[in-house]
C-alpha cells in the first residue's frame, strides 16, 4: 500500500459521503472514479464499507431526534407506526440483497458500461419527476401509510443495479406514492440507516476471511473521508429540496453518465 493509494481512498471516501444521499448515486460515482484511478479493492469491499462514515454521520446528525424515538416508543402511537413502516421498507431489500449478493458484487459491480447507462436513465426520471404537477398527500414522513412505507421499499430495491442510487430509487418512488420532496428526502434518510447498516455488516461478514490490515487502513481513511462530507451534506439537502427540488441531480447525472460513456468509448 503507498501513498498514492490512501490518496484516491481519502478522495473516494469524500467522493461516497458527498453523493451517498443526494439522488445520484454514490456506488456509481466510486465505481467509475475508481474504475478510471485504477482502484481495486479487496472484494469490492471498499466501495460497500466506506459507507460506515456516511451511516454515523446521518446518526450523529439526527442523533437527538432518534434518542426522543426510543424514549416514545413505548407509549406513542405515532413513534411505533414510524418505527415499523421503516423496518418495513427496510424488509424488500433485505431479503433481495441477501439472495443476490453475490450477482451483484460480481457482475454489476464490475460492469461500468450500465453505471453510466443508469445513471443517465435514472436523470430522466429525476427530471420528469421533479417536474410532474402534483398535489402532496403526505407531508409528515412519520405518518405515512404502511403500504406506502413497503412500497417505497421496493423502490428502494431498483437501487442494488449500481448508477441507480439508493437514495434516488427512494426518493422517486415517495414523489410518485405522493410524498413532497422535504418528506421524500427525509424518509430517505431515515431508511438510509438500516439498509447501510445492514449492508455494511452483511458485506464485512462475507468477506472477513479476505480482507488484511491494509484493506482497514483504506477503508478507514475513506470512512473518516465520507463522515466529514456526509455530514456538511445531510445539513444542506432538506433545506436545497424544499426550495429548488431536485432538478440539479437531474441534470448532474446526466452530465457524469455521458462524461463516463465518452471515457469508456475513449480509454476503455
Amino acid at each position: 500500500m503507498d501513498h498514492q493509494t490512501i490518496v484516491e481512498a481519502l478522495l473516494l471516501g469524500l467522493l461516497e459521503g458527498l453523493t451517498e444521499f443526494i439522488p445520484v448515486s454514490s456506488t456509481g460515482h466510486i465505481l467509475l472514479a475508481g474504475h478510471f484511478l485504477g482502484f481495486e479493492s479487496t472484494g469490492k469491499t471498499f466501495e460497500v464499507l466506506i459507507q460506515l462514515g456516511a451511516i454515523l454521520a446521518i446518526l450523529s446528525v439526527y442523533f437527538g431526534r432518534l434518542r426522543q424515538m426510543v424514549v416514545d416508543l413505548p407509549r406513542d402511537p405515532r413513534t411505533r407506526h414510524f418505527v415499523a413502516g421503516i423496518l418495513l421498507a427496510f424488509l424488500p431489500a433485505a431479503v433481495i440483497g441477501a439472495l443476490a449478493h453475490g450477482f451483484i458484487k460480481t457482475v454489476l459491480f464490475e460492469t461500468p458500461m450500465l453505471i453510466c447507462i443508469m445513471l443517465i436513465l435514472g436523470g430522466f426520471v429525476l427530471l420528469w419527476v421533479d417536474g410532474w404537477a402534483t398535489q402532496p398527500k403526505y407531508k409528515d414522513v412519520t405518518a405515512f401509510p404502511m403500504r406506502v412505507y413497503f412500497a417505497i421499499g421496493l423502490f428502494q430495491c431498483l437501487s442494488m443495479i449500481p448508477g441507480t442510487s439508493r437514495s434516488g430509487s427512494t426518493i422517486v418512488g415517495a414523489l410518485l406514492l405522493g410524498a413532497d420532496k422535504r418528506s421524500a428526502a427525509e424518509f430517505s434518510f431515515f431508511l438510509a440507516m438500516p439498509t447501510m447498516v445492514g449492508a455494511f455488516a452483511y458485506d464485512l461478514f462475507k468477506n472477513r476471511g479476505i480482507l488484511t490490515a491494509s484493506d482497514f487502513t483504506l477503508i478507514l481513511a475513506g470512512f473518516i473521508a465520507a463522515f466529514v462530507m456526509a455530514v456538511i451534506v445531510v445539513r444542506w439537502l432538506l433545506d436545497y429540496v424544499s426550495r429548488r427540488g431536485y432538478r440539479l441531480f437531474g441534470w448532474w447525472r446526466l452530465a457524469v453518465g455521458t462524461l463516463g460513456l465518452i471515457a469508456l468509448l475513449i480509454w476503455g
